[in-house]
């Protein structure tokens, strides 16, 4: 599963700052990992440079063997809780997806 971090220009992030993210990604979603050829994350701070409440966004999207792609984002004042919030509903939609194949998997 290849993993690509991209940041708009207005967030700062460097090549230790997306090898992390990539590696928290990974570990997120390794009883997936089969089923998925790549995963792209976007962050972007919507407001450029004021401060605002909810303008940081990352939005991840995920590309499945045999499947449509599932994206889903998630705004938060905080760039590390929009990844999370991001990954939740991921992990959310990937079970929804996979259903009863993705439980069989997992054992």
């Amino acid at each position: 599963m290849q993993v690509l971090v991209n940041s708009g220009k207005h967030v700062t992030s460097s090549i230790d700052f997306k090898d992390d993210i990539s590696g928290r990604v990974r570990d997120k979603l390794q009883r997936y990992e089969d089923h998925l050829t790549r995963i792209e994350i976007h962050l972007s701070d919507e407001n450029a440079l004021k401060n605002g409440p909810q303008d940081k966004r990352c939005k991840v999207e995920a590309r499945m063997k045999g499947r449509d792609p599932l994206t889903v984002s998630h705004d938060a004042s905080e760039l590390q809780q929009a990844i999370d919030g991001a990954m939740n509903k991921l992990t959310n939609a990937l079970d929804r997806n996979l259903g009863k194949d993705a439980k069989r998997w997992t054992h």
